[in-house]
């Protein structure tokens, strides 16, 4: 792996990200004059291997138009590893969504259709993503017209074994809930993990809020959740209020407590163009009422226009 040293190359220009694997900065390329983002890996945290490997599955696996990519620069210094990779020049989802109101439905219904075009080919490669939210998804507008999905640490292949990790969060599936009480817990890598996230984010999109805090029976939100999906009942809960009957059919298919009965990320493609909210759902029967009773009118009144009078020489010049 070359050795670089950062600001001869590149010219910092803004933090982008920070966590627990390091940080993303915007930078400029100083020769090329191309803008990127360049990602951080504590050295003393991470091992080479990993970042390797989260480096090539970016840079070999991402051709999805809504796919971030690597762009084949990657380096070390003294205390990081680096690579580059396309950058989300107007922040994150997370960014834009607006607390107890979300965001618009068109907008979300936009944002959907791309992120599972996106899930659905990674899943076609035979990987899963394991960490789809908000702030992993990336603007490429400030209208939220084009997003990318983005980092890409936690994917691992499907049929693959890894340790389950419990962390509280309305993202993390119900299935890995024991491995909070125990450890040296072991699961299959399976899509239905990242057909959950998708759900949670759908909810979290047209309402401002998520749904519940963590996905335990000690959470009441989950808990009522649970309790109205396992009696099937057509009267909606409390906590959906706003959401149409339609929607909620497409959440009980992504959000089945169930893994092996959770439906697929592409499911969601049916859904598009129909209602997700009530408003929008009554206003689409107000317009239909409305068309009806015209079209009512016009038959009663055999036809609501008069035949105009033949008139001599008509249609001579």
């Amino acid at each position: 792996m070359p050795s670089l040293k950062v600001s001869q190359h590149f010219k910092m220009v803004k933090l982008l990200g920070e966590g627990s694997y390091g940080k993303v900065m915007l930078a400029v390329h100083r020769k090329r004059g191309t803008p990127m983002a360049l990602k951080f890996f504590p050295r003393r945290s991470t091992s080479l291997s990993s970042f390797l490997r989260e480096y090539h599955l970016s840079l070999s696996y991402c051709t999805h138009p809504f796919l971030t990519r690597a762009l084949g620069i990657f380096f070390s210094t003294p205390t990081y590893y680096v690579f580059a990779q396309q950058a989300g020049l107007h922040g994150d989802l997370y960014s834009v969504i607006v607390s107890e109101a979300g965001v618009s439905e068109e907008c979300v219904q936009r944002v959907m259709s791309q992120l599972s075009g996106a899930v659905t080919h990674l899943h076609s490669l035979g990987f899963v993503h394991r960490d789809i939210k908000p702030e992993n998804i990336f603007l490429c507008d400030s209208s939220c017209r084009w997003v990318k999905l983005g980092d890409f640490g936690l994917a691992r292949s499907i049929g693959s074994t890894v340790r389950a990790v419990w962390y509280d969060s309305p993202f993390c599936t119900p299935e890995v809930e024991p491995a909070k009480e125990m450890e040296d817990i072991w699961i299959t890598v399976e899509p239905c993990t990242d057909s959950w996230a998708l759900g949670v984010l759908i909810f979290c999109l047209l309402t401002g809020c998520f749904p519940w805090e963590e996905s335990t029976h000690d959470d009441r939100g989950y808990r009522r959740y649970k309790e109205w999906f396992d009696r099937e009942a057509e009267k909606e809960e409390k906590l959906f209020d706003g959401l149409s009957p339609f929607v909620m059919t497409l959440l009980k298919e992504l959000l089945h407590p169930n893994p092996k009965q959770r439906g697929s990320p592409e499911e969601i493609l049916s859904y598009l163009g129909g209602p997700w909210l009530m408003e929008t759902e009554r206003e689409e029967k107000r317009k239909a009422e409305e068309a009806e009773k015209e079209a009512r009118k016009i038959r009663e009144g055999g036809g609501g226009v008069e035949e105009e009078p033949e008139r001599e020489g008509r249609g001579e010049r």
